[in-house]
């Protein structure tokens, strides 16, 4: 990095070397098209549109702590950036927010800036002086009640003079959470719906107590126009145990034309956990709630917002919940939209043929979307026989097999509600050439992230059972005589392997299949020109933000 010229000094020429950094940055950076994410307040009163600002303002808090967690240089590094104004400065700035830190998250995790680490595996959870092996050893050495917060969402680890210890969230990052719960107990005070303050006020004290269980009831019974999700919940960012969840916060308001469309899916989901093809004793009787909400996003920020850029999620996350209250679908639709314009459909161009084209559908892509967060609350959540979360027993391997289980399993509930009549039958010609064109998509993110990795192991195994077809044009296709049956086995073998809680069988399978073969890295390749997702410009949350000040 070059030192900012003197006060006074006309700055320096670009060197050829930097204008060349600086255009390869942008070129990076241009793999991302840019999307204006608009959304319409003028239904809401005055008091909501008040409350959404204090949610824009505590959102920007969850970005600084995500910085804090993904690695102990960021903070440094954002300022060191922000204080550069050459070109070069401005490009590495951009991309470095673009991925929530030095390292390209589409590349796997290659640093872009000079002097950056490789991207830490566990980010900042445990001390940089542990190992894996350490911190395994220390968590299966402790007592039973020690361990459940030790190995819990909310704390992490650190070297004191005893030794390893637990340290709770609320006070590690005690400065940023109590700001959020000051907001977010103001926001509650201005709003008039009862539900969204209740979540709020909940959310805050769990922000101070790392008891999040009230909370989450309350955001399952969420039922308000406005529609936030803001706390810790993801636990990607965890690469060696999959254990600490990471911050994060969408603040959305609620499409309610279209959640009414699909509140209807949500008492289909027991008789698809009945008819999962797996054995009888894995399945399970499901919460009494189950509710999808269709939302417009407004902001996305921390976990939520780095890299590719989150199209629906399935929360939250507790076990106690599930089992109480089962879990929530959230749908992005004005993100979704967004992807299957800008992306989805320029790969669906170059890997099908030109007749399959015709067949690639957005209804086809929501749904399968929907599926996909709904079938991550089926199937077994604990190894069998045990009390174990199969997210445990799956350490490092668990992310890239749960997005593999939710994919191929949301194909198999989708064609069950088709066979049924629930969902129309003409869904079944658009549907697995959609999931197609979309698994190219999604391989563009990457080997290092669960889902690209999962959704290679899912395309190898469909390429080898016959169920998709390399053509000798370079193109692909599906043959559907083969699909539905192939659809079924492989959700069979991500379930069993789950219900089995077997590390080492999951590990051989992401080796020998989480790759690219051949010939989908030639389609790969040929879209190089595509954007690979969506770079959101949250020009609504923006407003707001000016209007507050």
């Amino acid at each position: 990095m070059r030192a900012a010229p003197a006060k006074g000094a006309a700055p320096a020429k670009a060197t050829s070397a930097e204008a060349a950094e600086a255009a390869r940055l942008a070129r990076l950076e241009a793999q991302y098209a840019p999307v204006d994410l608009k959304v319409d307040l003028s239904a809401l009163p005055e008091g909501e549109r008040r409350a959404l600002s204090k949610l824009v303002e505590a959102s920007r808090i969850v970005d600084a702590l995500f910085l804090r967690q993904a690695w102990a240089g960021n903070e440094a590094t954002l300022l060191r950036l922000a204080a550069d104004g050459t070109p070069l400065g401005r490009a590495r700035l951009a991309y470095f927010l673009r991925n929530k830190g030095p390292w390209d998250r589409l590349d796997h995790d290659r640093p872009f800036l000079p002097g950056a680490p490789e991207k830490p595996p566990a980010g900042t959870f445990y001390p940089a002086t542990a190992s894996k092996a350490e911190v395994r050893a220390w968590l299966d050495g402790l007592p039973e009640a020690r361990r459940g917060e030790a190995a819990g969402f909310f704390s992490v680890v650190r070297r004191g003079p005893s030794g390893l210890a637990a340290v709770p969230y609320s006070q590690e990052y005690q400065p940023e959470l109590a700001e959020m719960a000051r907001l977010l107990r103001e926001a509650a005070g201005l709003t008039a719906d009862r539900t969204l303050a209740a979540y709020l006020s909940a959310r805050a004290e769990a922000f101070l107590s790392d008891d999040y269980y009230q909370s989450d009831l309350a955001w399952m019974e969420l039922d308000s126009a406005v529609e936030p999700t803001i706390g810790p919940y993801e636990t990607y960012e965890d690469g060696w145990f999959s254990l600490k969840a990471a911050f994060e916060a969408f603040v959305c308001v609620r499409d309610e034309a279209e959640t009414r469309k699909l509140a209807r899916l949500s008492s289909e989901l027991q008789d698809i956990e009945d008819h999962l093809p797996i054995e009888d004793a894995w399945k399970r009787k499901l919460g009494a709630l189950a509710p999808i909400s269709v939302v417009n996003q407004l902001l996305a920020a921390g976990d939520a917002a780095r890299g590719v850029t989150t199209a629906a999620f399935n929360l939250p996350n507790d076990e106690r919940v599930v089992a109480q209250k089962g879990s929530k679908r959230v749908m992005l639709r004005n993100v979704q939209e967004a992807k299957f314009q800008k992306v989805l459909l320029p790969i669906g161009r170059l890997a099908l043929s030109q007749a399959d084209q015709a067949r690639v559908d957005f209804d086809a892509f929501f749904t399968h979307v929907l599926m996909h967060e709904l079938v991550h609350g089926l199937g077994p959540h604990r190894v069998a026989g045990s009390d174990r979360p199969v997210r445990q027993a799956l350490e490092e391997a668990y992310g890239a097999m749960e997005e593999a289980k939710a994919d191929a399993a949301g194909l198999f509930a989708m064609q069950r509600l088709v066979d049924r009549g629930v969902l129309p039958r003409q869904l079944e010609q658009s549907m697995y050439l959609t999931f197609l064109a979309g698994a190219f998509r999604t391989l563009r993110f990457g080997m290092n992230e669960a889902h690209g990795k999962g959704m290679a192991l899912q395309v190898n195994w469909l390429l080898d059972r016959g169920a998709f077809v390399e053509r000798p044009d370079g193109t692909f296709g599906v043959d559907a005589a083969k699909v539905k049956e192939a659809v079924a086995g492989l959700s069979r073998e991500i379930m069993t392997l789950q219900a089995k809680g077997d590390l080492e069988a999951a590990r051989a399978w992401l080796a020998r299949d989480g790759v690219l073969r051949p010939g989908v890295a030639r389609v790969i390749e040929r879209a190089r020109g595509v954007p690979v997702d969506i770079a959101p410009r949250f020009v609504t949350a923006e407003a707001l933000e000016r209007a507050g000040r």
